[in-house]
């Protein structure tokens, strides 16, 4: 049984934790709602640019003038998974579901006889896919967005994106990062890149339709080719943009999440001890009466 000193100094101990977890907490509260706007901003450009580029996708299929950025390189043999993730813990499940979700990915590209390739954003993802998918990672890059997260940051994943699709070191790229839907709630998404995704046309079409639009139809000035070299570059960098942001928001909604469940089992944990050493402390005094009132009897 533990001494009443043991209990006063765990007590205390806990008690520390607790401000602890109850600072990050408020810090993480504080950085959300940042998070969560540049997010929601994020969205509506990236869907729009992503739907018009997959209507372009869709309709330049087949033509062998259409840039591979747009149209592919004709193969689907070499994968590229950019596994975005964070780079400190203490966020809950959220990099455990980002690996989770890479992991079923790369299973069931290595089921169908593809080649995977692992870049890792962030250092939590990559300390957890090395434990057994070491070969496959091919290099990671950290500290994005340490300070406060800008498009710099994305235009220069998307630069060596580029670099590597140009040096053919893989046909499709696909991000995995997780969707912000409410601080309890993030949702696990693997988004294609490159090429773009025609599935995104068809998601375009369905909701121009319940808007009770017509589907889109492009007019270029000056040329297709010059207009499109400019902006399948930069719509790589928008939507590893779109990614980050929602990662930065998810991250801080499960942190904050995380913080206030360890302050609750804090408190809980602080109460459960107070009851066992007044408990103890009460048996100790007890235990002490008896034996002054047995010696004085002796006497």
């Amino acid at each position: 049984m533990p001494s009443l000193k043991d209990l006063r100094s765990r007590i205390a101990s806990v008690k520390q934790t607790q401000k602890i977890t109850s600072a990050m907490k408020l810090v993480a509260a504080s950085k959300l709602k940042r998070a969560q706007e540049q997010a929601e901003a994020a969205r509506p450009f990236a869907e729009r640019m992503s739907a018009m580029l997959a209507n372009l996708a869709d309709g330049t299929k087949g033509s062998p003038d259409a840039p591979p950025l747009l149209a592919g390189t004709g193969k689907d043999e070499v994968h590229l998974l950019v596994v975005a993730t964070a780079d400190r813990g203490l966020c809950g499940g959220f990099n455990g579901s980002i690996v989770r979700g890479a992991r079923r990915r790369i299973a069931e590209l290595r089921a169908s006889g593809k080649t995977v390739k692992i870049l890792c954003v962030g250092r939590k993802g990559r300390d957890m896919l090395r434990r057994d998918h070491r070969d496959l990672i091919i290099d990671t890059i950290e500290g994005v967005g340490r300070r406060r997260l800008e498009f710099a940051d994305a235009q220069a994943i998307a630069e060596r994106l580029l670099a590597m699709f140009e040096a053919g070191e893989f046909d499709t790229a696909t991000i995995v990062f997780n969707r912000f839907r409410s601080a309890i709630t993030q949702i696990v998404t693997l988004q294609q890149v490159v090429p773009v995704e025609p599935e995104a046309a068809e998601a375009a079409d369905d909701t121009a339709k319940a808007d009770g639009e017509a589907r889109a139809l492009y007019e270029f000035e000056p040329d297709e080719e010059t207009i499109l070299r400019e902006l399948l570059p930069r719509n790589l960098a928008v939507q590893i943009f779109r990614a980050l942001n929602e990662n930065a928001a998810s991250e801080q909604g499960a942190r904050m999440t995380a913080m206030d469940n360890a302050t609750r089992n804090a408190g809980d944990m602080i109460r459960s001890l107070t009851l066992r050493y007044n408990r103890t402390r009460q048996a100790q005094i007890t235990k002490e009466l008896i034996e002054i009132i047995s010696g004085a009897e002796a006497l």
